[in-house]
């Protein structure tokens, strides 16, 4: 047996197990079980909210912008420039990761550097601006203010420094490989 066959059998029982489990905890009255199954619905329309109109936005981003714009704002030589256009993209991206990995994947395929790409998704994570109103009014705005402020500057540094050190080794990602 091929070792994708064996994956993808393995990833199949898992998901039939666990609908089962859902069940089951429906049937029988397990709360944790339960709970976990209603989590997943929530979450299913949440993502069905979220994702079309996003994915739609990202292929209208593939088509209307010129590869040569990339190049120049985030490409290899914007330098600290690309990389602080990376975290004002990041910040007004809704969807965090899951809208933020097909954006960085269309950026990389428009000539983005490495680096500016690794800044951008770190943004993704810790930059956008209703995350941080919302932790803002339960934390403080100092807390935000600091926490912004000793992050930015790590996540650029930390892209710039794997953005190197994979672009001397030959790093290119392989058309169809996500």
């Amino acid at each position: 047996m091929k070792i994708e066959t064996a994956k993808k059998l393995i990833r199949q029982g898992g998901f039939i197990a666990y609908i089962i489990f859902v069940i089951f905890s429906f049937w029988k009255g397990f709360e944790p079980g339960k709970k976990m199954g209603m989590n997943l619905a929530y979450f299913s329309i949440e993502m069905l909210k979220l994702l079309p109109p996003a994915f739609i936005l990202i292929g209208l981003f593939e088509v209307w912008v010129k590869k040569e714009t990339i190049e120049k704002y985030f490409g290899r030589e914007s330098g600290l420039r690309g990389h602080m256009g990376g975290i004002l993209l990041a910040g007004s991206t809704v969807g965090g990761l899951y809208v933020a990995f097909p954006v960085a994947y269309t950026l990389y395929n428009k000539g983005a550097d490495l680096g500016v790409i690794f800044t951008y998704i770190g943004a993704s994570a810790i930059c956008r601006v209703p995350m941080t109103i919302f932790e803002a009014s339960f934390l403080g705005i100092k807390f935000s203010i600091i926490r912004l402020c000793v992050s930015i500057p790590l996540v650029i540094l930390s892209s710039m420094l794997l953005g190197r050190y994979l672009r001397e080794r030959g790093y290119n990602i392989k058309d169809g490989e996500y």
